[in-house]
This record gives C-alpha cells, structure tokens and sequence, in this order.
C-alpha cells in the first residue's frame, strides 16, 4: 500500500465499476467522480490528512489542565474506507483509497496537537495518560463524509459534538455541535482528501477555541 499525506495534487476522477446496480449507474452521470469500494487485487492508496493549524492569538490563556476522553463514533463512520453520500439516501465508499487512520483518530490527533502547541494550556492529553485534569473533554464524530448533496461536486462534512466537564462533579459547562462542510475542487478522491484536510484543521481550530473559553469562563482564570 502506498500513503499519501496532505496536499497531494488532484488525479484523474475514477469511473463507476460496470457491476453497480441499476440505480447507482443512474446516479453516476451526475457525479462521475464516485466509485464503489469493491473487490480486486490492486493495492488502495491510503491517505493521511496533515491539516497545518495555527493558535489563535485571542484565544484566552488558561492555568488548568484537560484530559480529552476518546472519541466516540457512529458505526457507519468508524471506518477506514472514505464514505461518501452520492444522494441523501445513499452511502457508499472511494475503491482503492482508504484513510491511514480511523476518522475518531484524525479529529483527536488534530485537536490535541492544536492545543498542546498553543501554548494556551498548562497541559492536555488523552485519558488514560495519567495527567491529573480539571476538566474532560467528550467528543463524538457525527459525520465524516463527502456529500454531494445536489451539487456536482462533493464537500467534505465533518460533524463533532463537543462536551466540556467539570472533571470534579462532572457537571456539563458547555455542550455544542460543530459542522464543517469544505467544498472540494473537483470529484478525484485526493481532491477530496484535500476539502477533508482542510474541513478537519478548521474543526479542530473551532473546538480548541471554544474549549479554552468555556472552561476559562467556567473556572475564571482564562485571561488574553
């Protein structure tokens, strides 16, 4: 298997295999760029998004520590095939090309380094590490998908729930639903492998800053 990381320019768009059904041949004309993952012996090209995020500098300075608890994922999602939704109705897979990691994978390594690089925190790690928190962060992955939605071309949609507890009383300080829909340039899967890259640092950017202020305001030692 071959691994491609982020920025890979776009290849030509796959066809549809001759095998589909009826009612995905009828649909291929509007988006050419879709194919099923089916079977064979070629090897799949696995990419691994590398979304290059910066801190922003208006995020609060905080003196407490977060633990981000693991990742939780709808089954239709928590797969290293590349989903894609041709109709609302449908939800099929790239042939030959998988991710390099699991979507609940990429969203947690994103956020973390983020945040560790920030230097907005004393400190954040994934549960289990042995860092002693003042507050825990739950996410769960909703949506990691291109959706062509009606258009000709598909956008990359990441959807995340986040949590933030009070790890003390576990009490819930802030809850919210973060959606991210990146246009890709073309239909070709690394074309839409670049919208993901994209979709997921803007993800990981929006959560990183609502955890800092949520929980600065909460515990009222977030300070610019």
């Amino acid at each position: 298997m071959k691994t491609v990381t982020g920025n890979r320019k776009a290849g030509r768009a796959r066809a549809w295999p001759h095998a589909a059904l009826v009612g995905v041949l009828a649909m291929a004309a509007a988006t050419p760029g879709c194919a099923l993952l089916g079977g064979g012996k070629d090897p799949a090209t696995l990419y691994a998004p590398q979304p290059a995020v910066q801190a922003d500098a208006a995020w609060p300075q905080v003196d407490w520590q977060l633990v981000v608890a693991s990742v939780q994922v709808a089954r239709p999602v928590d797969s290293v095939r590349i989903a894609v939704r041709p109709t609302p109705q449908e939800l099929q897979v790239y042939k030959g090309a998988q991710w390099a990691q699991r979507p609940a994978e990429m969203v947690e390594r994103t956020l973390l380094r983020l945040l560790e690089d920030s230097g907005k925190i004393p400190a954040v790690a994934r549960a289990g590490a042995g860092v002693s928190a003042d507050y825990r962060l739950v996410l769960d992955v909703r949506r990691f998908e291109a959706d062509y939605a009606g258009a000709q071309v598909p956008s990359a949609v990441i959807e995340v729930n986040a949590k933030l507890l009070h790890a003390q009383d576990r009490d819930v300080v802030a809850s919210r639903t973060f959606l991210q829909a990146t246009p890709a340039a073309g239909t070709a899967v690394p074309q839409v492998v670049e919208a993901f890259e994209s979709g997921l640092g803007a993800i990981a950017r929006d959560v990183a800053g609502w955890t800092l202020a949520n929980g600065g305001a909460h515990d009222g030692t977030g300070h610019p």
